[in-house]
C-alpha cells in the first residue's frame, strides 16, 4: 500500500495505532504500521524509560508520540511556578463534597494512609507538556502529533528542526485550517465516534470536509475497526487511517482484566460523549460514573484541567477498589465488534487483508 503517508514516514502500511502501551507501539510498527506512544500519563522521567524501550524493541522502525497541550485552558495566563496552586484553589468544595459522596454511596473505601495520590494535572496545559515534547525529541521519533487542536507554531518549528512530522486532531474542518496554519504536516480528521476527545460530526461526514480543506494527507479516525472500514475512510479521500479503541484489548495492551471484558461484553451503545473525565467533550465507556455527572444533584463539570484536578484521585481509588460500575475509560463507538483477543500483528495483518477483501467487493459491483 502506497500513499503519501507511508511515503513521508518509510512505512508500508498507512496504519496509525494510538496506544499509552509501549507493547502495542513497537508491535503495530514491526508489524509496518506506525506505533504512536500516548505521552499524557507519564511523568517526563517515566516516558524517557518508555521511549528508551521503543528504541530497543522497535527494529528500528519508525514510531510516533502524541501530546494533548489544548489550544485554551483555565490557567492559561498563570506562571508555571503558581499553576498548580492557583488551579487547586479554584475547585469548589461543593464539586468535592460531590465527589467523595459519590464514591462513597458505591462502596469506593478511603486511601490508605500511605496511598500516593493522583497525579492531578498531567499534560493538560502549555507548562506540563512541553517538558515531554523535550524528551520525546530527544528520541528518534518520526512523528509529534497533539491530540486537542492545533500545536504550538514555536513546537511545530522546534520538530521539523529534528527532522520530526508534525500531526493534529480535527473534529471540524476549521480546526484543520488552523492547525495547516502553525505547519502540521498531517491531519487527523477524528469523527465523533472516537473515544477520547472528539467533536460532533460523525466520520463518514468530516473526512470528505477535511480532504477539500487542505492540501496536507489526512487520516480517518472515529470508528475504524475493521478494513472495511479503514477502505470506506480512504475512499472518502483519507491516505490512512489513525486508530485507537481497536487496541485495547489486543494480547500486548497493558489493559487491566476487568476493562478488557467490559470491553469485550460492550456494544457500541454502551458509550457517550462527557465532560465528566476531562472537562471537555470525550467518548467514555458509559456506567455509573458517566451517569452520576448528568444527574439532576450534579454540580455540573469543570473546564480543563479543573476537572481531571478534581477527580484524578477518585478515579485512581476506583481503579484499585472492586467498583467496577463507577470504572470508566475512553473508548470509541468500535468496541462494539472488538470481541475477541488477538495479537497486535493479527490484527494490522487483518485490517490489510479486510481491506483487500472491500476492494474486491468493490471492484466486482462495477465489471461488466
Amino acid at each position: 500500500m502506497r500513499t503519501r503517508v507511508t511515503d513521508m514516514f518509510g512505512i508500508e502500511l498507512p496504519i496509525f495505532a494510538f496506544s499509552h502501551c509501549r507493547d502495542v507501539v513497537a508491535a503495530v510498527s514491526r508489524a509496518g504500521g506506525m506505533g504512536v506512544l500516548g505521552a499524557l500519563y507519564f511523568t517526563p522521567e517515566e516516558l524517557e524509560m518508555e521511549l528508551k524501550w521503543i528504541d530497543d524493541h522497535v527494529d528500528g522502525r519508525p514510531y510516533g508520540v502524541d501530546v494533548v497541550m489544548p489550544a485554551s485552558y483555565e490557567g492559561a495566563d498563570f506562571a508555571p511556578e503558581e499553576l498548580l496552586g492557583r488551579l487547586q484553589s479554584m475547585i469548589p468544595d461543593g464539586h468535592r463534597a460531590f465527589v467523595e459522596d459519590l464514591l462513597a454511596r458505591h462502596g469506593v473505601p478511603a486511601p490508605a494512609a500511605d496511598a500516593e495520590p493522583g497525579r492531578v494535572l498531567l499534560g493538560w496545559t502549555d507548562a506540563t507538556a512541553r517538558p515531554q515534547v523535550e524528551v520525546a525529541l530527544r528520541h528518534p521519533i518520526a512523528l509529534l502529533a497533539n491530540a486537542l487542536g492545533p500545536p504550538p507554531a514555536d513546537l511545530v518549528r522546534l520538530a521539523h528542526e529534528r527532522g520530526v512530522k508534525v500531526a493534529a486532531l480535527a473534529s471540524t474542518p476549521r480546526h484543520a485550517l488552523k492547525q495547516v496554519e502553525v505547519g502540521v504536516d498531517v491531519v487527523v480528521a477524528q469523527g465523533m465516534e472516537a473515544g477520547g476527545h472528539t467533536g460532533e460530526i460523525s466520520t463518514m461526514v468530516l473526512i470528505p470536509q477535511v480532504v477539500d480543506a487542505v492540501d496536507v494527507p489526512v487520516l480517518a479516525a472515529g470508528g475504524i475497526g475493521n478494513g472495511r472500514q479503514m477502505a470506506a475512510g480512504m475512499a472518502l479521500g483519507a491516505e490512512g487511517v489513525w486508530t485507537g479503541s481497536l487496541w485495547l484489548t489486543v494480547e500486548e495492551a497493558d489493559t487491566p482484566e476487568t476493562a478488557r471484558r467490559r470491553i469485550l461484553e460492550a456494544t457500541s451503545r454502551d458509550t457517550v460523549r462527557s465532560r465528566s473525565w476531562t472537562g471537555k467533550p470525550a467518548r467514555l465507556l458509559r456506567n455509573a460514573w458517566t451517569e452520576a455527572w448528568e444527574a439532576e444533584e450534579s454540580p455540573g463539570t469543570l473546564p480543563m484541567p479543573l476537572q481531571f484536578m478534581l477527580v484524578s484521585d477518585a478515579l485512581r481509588r476506583i481503579g484499585r477498589s472492586e467498583s467496577s460500575d463507577l470504572a470508566t475509560f475512553p473508548a470509541g463507538q468500535i468496541i462494539g465488534i472488538t470481541n475477541q483477543v488477538r495479537s497486535t500483528k493479527d490484527v494490522v495483518f487483518g485490517l490489510v487483508e479486510e481491506f483487500g477483501e472491500a476492494l474486491e467487493r468493490l471492484s466486482r459491483l462495477t465489471r461488466d
